[in-house]
């Protein structure tokens, strides 16, 4: 087992890691709309937190030795499930042509005051 660490995604506020590979297979923690840089929660629109969220899903595969095309699974944690649509939207176009398996969960609040939460587990590529 190997914990996944990179300065290019936020460093975690609690007990968990970025992230974990076993076997060849990553697991990566919830991740919210936080700049990585910076630290400042942006608690923008759904479209730019889901933008931020995805971004940093994008650098811990990167540091795991995957990438986006190698995502398996996410769960998609939305504060109300009227803003699915436009989450869905930004998630589209990150994804392109690749459709890892998903599951969407409507929640009453997140965290924070931020309004969608994903988690994946990708593989390593090749």
């Amino acid at each position: 087992m190997k914990k996944i660490s990179t300065p290019n995604a936020p460093q975690p506020a609690g007990h968990y890691s970025q992230a974990i590979v076993q076997a060849n297979t990553v697991y990566i923690s919830g991740q919210l709309a936080i700049d990585p840089q910076t630290g400042a929660k942006k608690l923008g629109s759904i479209e730019e937190q889901t933008e931020q969220v995805l971004k940093n899903i994008a650098a811990i595969l990167e540091a795991a030795g995957s990438d986006i095309t190698h995502v398996l699974k996410t769960t998609v944690y939305v504060s109300d499930i009227a803003l699915w649509g436009r989450v869905n939207a930004v998630y589209a176009r990150f994804f392109g042509d690749h459709r890892p398996a998903r599951a969407v969960v409507p929640t009453k609040e997140l965290h924070h005051g931020f309004q969608v939460e994903i988690e994946a587990i990708a593989c390593i590529k090749d």
